[in-house]
């Protein structure tokens, strides 16, 4: 069990070290023997615990998108008697919850422009990504707008895509220029737009 206990220690600080040095470098422009380093264990002990770099980006995406995944997966089916509204709010604000960690929006920044390539092992991990928040943000605005609360200008699916451009987009531009870019009240501002009744919480800086 200590052993185990180790063993999980180590790795966790050599995922945490690939992701300083893949926020820094990139997939395409680190190495093993950087990381390695970064994470202060020996070369051979780094590729005992990842053989390849493929094995290591896995690792990094799979704890950049932990909790995200586990709020799809919480409210995937949400009850019939579920206002779409708060579970919108709640999604929304899982989601600019990231701006308090630069190192992880930077990351993901990185990764993404890279993982554009059809050649980049994180490619389909990105496509997958973005068509899952997509289609859970498309059956949101769907009830929203079978129930008459959405503004009309935009089908769900192009309201869905429209928010996560939003939200992505603008966390870039608060990494170049935190003290410019309030990313909450310009989301909230289009929310607002889109489904009227989120005026409110704009007005309210909720």
């Amino acid at each position: 069990m200590a052993e185990y206990a180790k063993s999980a220690r180590i790795r966790a600080g050599i995922i945490d070290a690939c992701a300083r040095v893949f926020k820094e470098s990139g997939f395409h422009g680190s190495s093993m023997a950087q990381i390695a380093r970064d994470a202060e264990i020996s070369y051979t002990g780094l590729l005992h615990h990842f053989p390849r770099k493929e094995q290591l980006l896995t690792a990094v995406l799979d704890l950049e998108d932990q909790r995200r995944a586990a709020f799809l997966r919480e409210h995937r089916t949400f009850a019939a008697d579920a206002d779409p509204v708060q579970v919108l709010r709640e999604l929304s604000a899982m989601l600019l919850d990231r701006r308090t960690e630069p190192g992880l929006i930077q990351l993901t920044a990185v990764l993404v422009g890279e993982a554009t390539s059809t050649a980049h092992p994180a490619h389909e991990h990105f496509v997958a990504r973005f068509a899952n928040i997509r289609s859970f943000l498309t059956r949101l605005f769907t009830r929203l707008h079978d129930e008459g609360r959405t503004s009309g200008a935009l089908s769900p699916a192009e309201m869905a895509a429209v928010t996560i451009a939003t939200i992505d987009g603008l966390q870039t531009q608060w990494l170049f220029t935190p003290a410019e870019i309030d990313t909450e009240k310009l989301v909230r501002g289009l929310l607002s737009v889109l489904v009227p009744e989120l005026a409110q919480d704009a007005d309210r800086g909720m």
